[in-house]
């Protein structure tokens, strides 16, 4: 079968109109040293504190000290892919995790994601893992013992159930 003339440049010219412009730009750098849970990349000029990174292994990190010439990264996953000299992108995204009633019940890994072969995690909304704490007078004041259990600590450190301010007690 052959096309005429005419029949190519109608096309060429639908092809045209419906043309949709894929160009997508990432920032990535070079991972320059991974250990302890660790790495730093250089190239990530533009990279915001808590930012979601993701390294060419597919882990993914959250960007914590931003200097000027790198990146200290928190890995959120196996390092045993991420070598010296490796690829990592920005996302874009500063980490955030579900919230609501759909975690109930749900064990998940520290991006969020499940890890109890229950399916997806139909939550309606997420939030930064770091933000800022409600102020004191805002928070449920503690009514309750927390018992551990552990006659020796039970008597001398009184633990309060839901919060962190009587952990190490001076009562």
């Amino acid at each position: 079968m052959q096309l005429e003339p005419e029949q190519i440049s109608r096309i060429i010219r639908s092809q045209i109109k419906y043309y949709q412009n894929a160009i997508e730009q990432t920032e990535t750098g070079t991972v320059t040293m991974v250990g302890d849970g660790i790495a730093r990349a250089a190239g990530l000029d533009n990279c915001m504190a808590g930012e979601l990174v993701q390294f060419d292994s597919g882990t993914y990190g959250m960007a914590q000290n931003l200097e000027e010439n790198s990146v200290s990264i928190v890995l959120l996953g196996d390092d045993s892919g991420i070598k010296e000299g490796g690829t990592i992108r920005r996302t874009g995204k500063v980490v955030s995790v579900p919230v609501g009633d759909a975690l109930i019940g749900r064990v998940v890994n520290a991006l969020g994601q499940p890890i109890d072969d229950k399916g997806p995690i139909d939550a309606a909304d997420y939030r930064a893992i770091e933000s800022p704490a409600p102020g004191i007078l805002d928070r449920q004041p503690v009514k309750q013992p927390l018992q551990t259990g552990i006659k020796a600590i039970d008597s001398m450190i009184p633990i309060g159930r839901g919060q962190r301010e009587l952990i190490i007690g001076d009562r």
